[in-house]
């Protein structure tokens, strides 16, 4: 069994078709890498669905017994662990219910290590500004899906998605750290966006790393540029569309400085 589902604290055989997760994205998620039975920032992904949760509204289940089922259904295997909060179940309409959570838990393939550098494109979909839920990881992802459907080229890894303002947020699955004037800079999501782990650990691992908007210009001009999520790691850019970048010492130090506090990220 490669899934696991949970209604409150109590295992459940199946989705309810009046699950307001399907019925209106009503939910949250977090995706998170299992290796050697380790589940890789576990407190930090628990704590990101919690304060989520808690933005939303949603009943939270006992983290330890969400814990138990991801390391349950990883073993010691190298894998991908995603888990999904909802409102839980509820008749038609949008108006919120108090109701149990329901949780699921399942197991995924991991990717392979990316330690190539990786060529993206511009995407035409755009990030709706709604401040409301920027920052959370939440069940709306259209926006991604439409983005990701551009980039089915094999010759882009993935594509940068921009708001309606022109500022620059992030990839379709991973956010965007640029190198200028001597600094790390990642766009400010205050308005859309996901407010990833791996970003959160950066920015809080890096002194010169700051928050700032980030314009196409900024990113084409740029002295690096990468990715980065809570899956794949740290990934290099070394080309946009037709825009070559160069290889960059300063990516190379940091990614060292993060396989090195985070080694899950160089094995497999």
């Amino acid at each position: 069994m490669n899934t696991l589902i949970f209604r409150g604290n109590e295992p459940i055989e199946c989705i309810s078709p009046g699950d307001r997760g399907l019925a209106y994205g009503d939910g949250l998620f977090e995706t998170l890498l299992a290796d050697q039975g380790e589940l890789v920032w576990w407190g930090r992904h628990w704590q990101r669905l919690s304060a989520g949760a808690l933005r939303l509204g949603l009943a939270l289940p006992d983290g330890r017994v969400i814990e138990s089922a991801a390391l349950e259904l990883a073993q010691r295997q190298r894998a991908v662990i995603k888990v999904i909060l909802t409102r839980g179940e509820s008749g038609r309409g949008y108006a919120p219910v108090s109701a149990p959570g329901t949780t699921i838990v399942s197991l995924h393939p991991a990717p392979a290590i990316q330690d190539a550098p990786i060529a993206l494109r511009w995407c035409r979909t755009q990030i709706a500004r709604q401040p409301a839920l920027a920052g959370l990881k939440h069940l709306n992802r259209l926006e991604n899906v439409l983005a990701r459907s551009e980039c089915t080229d094999t010759e882009f890894a993935d594509g940068l998605m921009c708001d309606g303002q022109g500022d620059v947020i992030c990839a379709t699955s991973a956010n965007l750290f640029i190198y200028r004037d001597g600094r790390w800079v990642t766009p400010d999501l205050s308005h859309c966006g996901i407010d990833g782990v791996a970003r959160q650990w950066l920015l809080g691992s890096c002194p010169d790393a700051v928050v700032g908007r980030i314009s196409r210009d900024d990113v084409a001009g740029a002295d690096a540029v990468f990715l980065c999520n809570s899956v794949r790691g740290m990934m290099e850019v070394n080309r946009i569309e037709t825009i070559n970048l160069p290889a960059s010492g300063a990516f190379k130090e940091l990614r060292q400085r993060f396989l090195s506090c985070n080694p899950a990220f160089a094995t497999g």
